[in-house]
């Protein structure tokens, strides 16, 4: 019997959006349904190629775990014109999707292991489903931290469910903000000040980084000092992704393409990357 020809990775799917749900003020999350009525399966750390028609094609994370859902969810933040065309899209607008692509986090390599998530900003995003998967599976893991900052309360994205996971008895949760009012109560301060107090065994734990390149950097150099290998962290990088499956070069990282090498890369293979600037 001759084998069923492959998907050609540039034909994109088309999608109906079920639900757009405001998050924060330039972000909304997206619940799209396969107009096939087939989602295929997804790890969590892989992204798609969203479409706006008419203007342009951007790689988002996927922020829902595959086994939450039966189409795909995105956060998207409004940050220009196709994301920006892509947060306005409302219940019953279709658009064009492409994946899914890339690298996953190891939340299967991380079983028997403490568990460290460390995230800045909407780089809560792309670590929700490995989140929901080591939650669904909490038998499997040691000691699970999440650790999430923000530039003000405001800013903070999920807020549901990091207080229903803050309430669970076997997960540490920590929030903390660059700056805020006399409304706020919790932690001030740059996320990265928070993991000399979590509680992991750096010889034992998988850490899973993912926010701004600067704070990803300064996240791995104090997982460092902490006593963790550079193999055992993990990144997920943002780069100007077209194609997604190493073809343009726009996402070049030294001599990786993010968006097939990556985007969830071992910090021990790239470190040196990141110290160079414009690269």
């Amino acid at each position: 019997m001759q084998a069923a020809a492959l998907k050609d990775p540039f034909v994109p799917d088309i999608c109906r959006v079920a639900s757009a749900r405001r998050e924060l003020a330039d972000a909304v999350t997206l619940e799209l349904e396969p107009l096939s009525g087939a989602r295929p399966d997804f790890r969590p750390g892989q992204f798609n190629m969203l479409y706006a028609f008419g203007v342009g094609e951007v790689a988002i994370s996927m922020s829902v775990s595959a086994h939450e859902n039966r189409g795909f969810v995105h956060t998207v933040r409004n940050a220009g014109a196709v994301s920006g065309a892509l947060a306005a899209l409302e219940p019953g607008a279709t658009l064009g999707v492409r994946g899914p692509f890339g690298t996953g986090w190891p939340v299967a390599e991380a079983e028997g292991r403490d568990v460290l998530i460390v995230a800045g900003g909407l780089g809560l995003a792309p670590l929700r489903p490995a989140i929901q998967e080591v939650l669904a599976r909490r038998e499997r893991y040691g000691r699970v931290t999440i650790l999430a900052g923000c530039r003000s309360p405001h800013d903070i994205l999920y807020q549901r469910d990091l207080e229903r996971w803050r309430q669970r008895l076997d997960v540490t949760v920590e929030v903390t903000v660059d700056h805020a009012g006399t409304g706020w109560h919790g932690d001030v301060g740059f996320v990265t000040g928070l993991i000399p107090r979590s509680p992991f065994d750096p010889d034992k734990a998988v850490a899973m980084v993912c926010g701004p390149e600067v704070m990803m950097r300064f996240a791995a150099g104090a997982l460092l000092k902490a006593g963790m290998p550079a193999a055992d962290i993990y990144l997920s990088m943002e780069r100007n992704m077209k194609c997604a499956i190493g073809l343009c070069g726009h996402c070049q990282f030294g001599p990786a393409f993010v968006c097939k090498d990556g985007p969830v890369l071992p910090y021990d293979r790239i470190a040196g990357l990141l110290a160079v600037q414009e690269i």
